[in-house]
């Protein structure tokens, strides 16, 4: 586990899986079919419960202000601040991993309550799993 700082937000814009977990491929086919150059683009997963079940949202960043609204995507900020951290590698070959590394990182003392597990995809094999802390 290691500690990450994000030194301003991160701006995105989402697709929302329709159920939680079966709906998250499903949210990334329509991500990528509706946002241009998403391989160049930063892509995140960012869930949280809400209303007592998981909302999955699928998500890449933003290039430009008003991109959200001309692709019809719903937008928000993954705030900047301090996470605590978990690298998962071959993430595809052992998905209940990404699990197993928020439960480890929900279990640290002093995350915000308000705040989402958010998985960077840093590459096609490895995810960062990531959990805000508490200002």
């Amino acid at each position: 586990m290691e500690t990450i700082t994000l030194y301003k937000d991160i701006d995105i814009i989402f697709v929302q899986a329709t159920t939680f977990p079966e709906g998250i491929l499903g949210a990334f086919d329509t991500l990528n079919t509706k946002v241009p150059d998403l391989e160049k683009r930063r892509k995140f997963g960012l869930s949280r419960p809400e209303n007592g079940r998981i909302i999955y949202k699928a998500a890449a960043e933003k290039l430009s202000s008003g991109e959200g609204e001309g692709l019809h995507l719903h937008s928000m900020q993954i705030p900047k601040g301090t996470y605590v951290s978990i690298l998962v590698k071959d993430f595809m070959k052992n998905v209940t991993a990404v699990g197993s590394a928020f439960n480890q990182l929900l279990g640290e003392s002093g995350i915000d309550p308000q705040g989402y597990c958010v998985e960077c995809y840093i590459n096609a094999t490895d995810v960062q799993c990531m959990v805000r802390l508490a200002d």
